[in-house]
């Protein structure tokens, strides 16, 4: 048997949906969504995907992606936190053969792996979740690897700069319109040049969260936003 496709299936794949238009920019893509996370976020609305087992292994996903060959033009891996599992460069490589554009979708805390993947020329796009300022860092994931997202962070405005985009979920019991302040500017400060996308926590279909919190008692003001120079800041369900 060959040894990377022998490596790749022991991914645990929570699901896999076939079809979006949403989550790839301009291209209609499959998503990969991977179970466990490095990450506790408090807000999470996927605690089954972060706590869970994989349904199949990525063998089904490899074999998906060959009849799809001609009809998808992008893959998405998001989760959970794919990057958790080293064996991800040996899939991505397999995908590669097949000559897809891959999305990833990341918190950050894998800097190394990010880096090894971009070199190798597998990514082509990523969305890199700014979870939270360094002082609420803690309080809003439940991890103290601020440090490592900011290694992730000034290695792409770096050597990535239009091909990848930051998003903030905001609870507004964890996040107030200072926070979103500091990240803005810090944006700013490290000459990012993309999309930052403000996303207004929704609860989903009624299931809890990772932490069961409530629903917000206030929605951000906008207007007490700082307007960046050199970024688009664009809202997400307001």
């Amino acid at each position: 048997m060959d040894r990377h496709r022998s490596s790749v299936n022991v991914l645990p794949v929570y699901d896999l949906t076939p079809f979006t238009l949403i989550d790839y920019p301009g291209r209609p893509a499959c998503i990969v969504w991977f179970s466990g996370c490095n990450m506790r976020c408090r807000y999470c609305h996927n605690p089954q995907i972060v706590r869970g087992n994989g349904r199949f292994n990525t063998a089904y996903v490899l074999d998906f992606l060959k009849k799809r060959q001609g009809l998808l033009e992008g893959v998405v891996l998001s989760g959970g936190e794919a990057l958790v599992y080293g064996e991800l460069i040996d899939f991505v490589a397999q995908i590669k053969t097949m000559e897809y554009p891959i999305k990833l979708d990341t918190n950050g805390l894998y800097p190394e792996k990010i880096m090894l993947l971009h070199k190798q020329g597998y990514l082509d796009f990523i969305a890199l979740d700014y979870k939270a300022p360094p002082q609420k860092f803690r309080h809003v994931t439940q991890t103290v690897k601020y440090d490592s997202f900011s290694r992730t962070l000034d290695y792409l405005c770096k050597m990535m700069p239009g091909v990848f985009e930051v998003r903030t979920t905001v609870h507004t019991d964890l996040l107030n319109e200072e926070d979103l302040n500091a990240i803005i500017n810090d944006l700013e400060h490290r000459s990012f040049t993309g999309i930052y996308t403000i996303q207004n926590f929704t609860e989903s279909d009624g299931r809890a969260t990772l932490d069961h919190m409530l629903p917000q008692t206030r929605i951000i003001n906008k207007n007490l936003l700082n307007t960046p120079r050199n970024y688009r800041v664009i809202f997400r369900n307001f």
